[in-house]
């Protein structure tokens, strides 16, 4: 096989293309953010992003998206926002996870949404977590009606809250896909003001990652199509998401609502709403991402299973990386469990005596 590395914005027409081509044949890569448009968007933010163009016998075979963080790290192409990861390769090709990595000029790739089941990157998975899905395969009433026997009191109680938003609040409206870009800056300001209330980095402060979901707002191919969804009552938006659809798959992203409103499981009305559209539109399933949530706990159909690690071929380099990977660890487990002055120490601690690493 032949390996170039370049940028996802150098790619010529019949290269986006046979990237497009590539991903519709193989079912388990339809997720948006395996699409080119995605690291299109990376590309037109950040210089890091990079894509391996694969060759077997003069015919492309595959791509392989990635970042190029200084020298020594590689990761995964919108490493942080990017909710799915994978070698998007022609089904039946052989091929080598390490031997890929040295070929991209990487020490060390790292990810953290990695689809699981991509079998020469298995050795490398350092864990493996559930990614939480409502199945529409078979139609939102189908779903609806499985979720309702599954806790059929929830769902009672969800559309008793729902009816109740109507009445006290305003008419209940759900509008799938909005191009009008002011409920997009709203959704940032309200998404902020959550990330700050619970003490999360604030996604929305980082210059890039804005530019990219504005940049996906206006992606509209059949392998990726920006959706800003809103609900109603009456006039007044009351939860918000803006997220990625493919023919196949609708991958939750950044779905906010508003805190006033919480005793309406507004959140949860819309989630049900982008369910039952995303399956009128021919998706199978709506992604809900990894991560523990009540929400996800009470609308999942079932889980997919992703992974995290790295591909190391440098050891000197995977070292360095695995010990500040466990400083940070153990600051996020001191964050959940003592005051953040105490938290704020042990950051310091940390960037003071890794700060030179690669």
């Amino acid at each position: 096989m032949r390996i170039e590395v370049t940028r996802p914005r150098e790619l010529g027409t019949a290269e986006v293309e046979r990237w497009r081509q590539i991903q519709s044949a193989n079912p388990a890569l339809r997720n948006p953010f395996l699409a080119p448009e995605f690291s299109l968007a990376v590309d037109q933010a950040r210089d890091t992003a990079r894509v391996a163009v694969v060759e077997d016998g003069g015919r492309v075979v595959g791509f392989f998206p990635f970042e190029r963080q200084g020298r020594f790290l590689g990761t995964a192409i919108g490493f942080g926002i990017a909710d799915c990861t994978a070698f998007i390769h022609e089904p039946g090709l052989e091929w080598d996870a390490p031997a890929l990595i040295r070929a991209c000029g990487l020490p060390v790739w790292e990810f953290d949404h990695l689809i699981a089941d991509q079998t020469p990157f298995a050795p490398h998975h350092a864990l493996r977590v559930p990614s939480a899905i409502m199945d529409v395969s078979e139609g939102y009433d189908a779903y609806l009606s499985e979720r309702t026997r599954a806790n059929g009191g929830l769902m009672k109680d969800l559309q008793r809250r729902i009816r109740k938003l109507g009445r006290e609040i305003g008419e209940v409206r759900f509008e799938y896909e909005v191009h009008d870009p002011e409920p997009l800056r709203t959704l940032m300001a309200w998404k902020s003001a959550q990330y700050q209330r619970t003490r999360v980095h604030d996604r929305f402060a980082t210059p890039w990652i804005r530019q990219v979901v504005e940049h996906l707002a206006a992606a509209k191919t059949a392998q990726c199509t920006g959706t800003m969804s809103v609900l109603y009552a009456g006039d007044r938006p009351v939860a918000l998401h803006f997220g990625l659809r493919s023919e196949t798959v609708f991958s939750g992203w950044f779905p906010a609502y508003d805190p006033d409103l919480g005793k309406y499981s507004v959140g949860r009305a819309l989630w049900l709403r982008l369910a039952e559209h995303a399956a009128a539109g021919g998706a199978g399933y709506v992604d809900l991402g990894r991560g523990e949530a009540s929400y996800k706990d009470e609308l999942k159909s079932r889980d997919l299973t992703i992974a995290e690690g790295r591909v190391s071929i440098s050891r000197p380099v995977a070292a360095v990386r695995e010990t500040r990977a466990a400083f940070w660890d153990g600051v996020h487990r001191i964050r959940r469990r003592r005051p953040l002055r105490h938290v704020r120490r042990a950051a310091a601690f940390v960037k003071r005596n890794v700060r030179r690493a690669p």
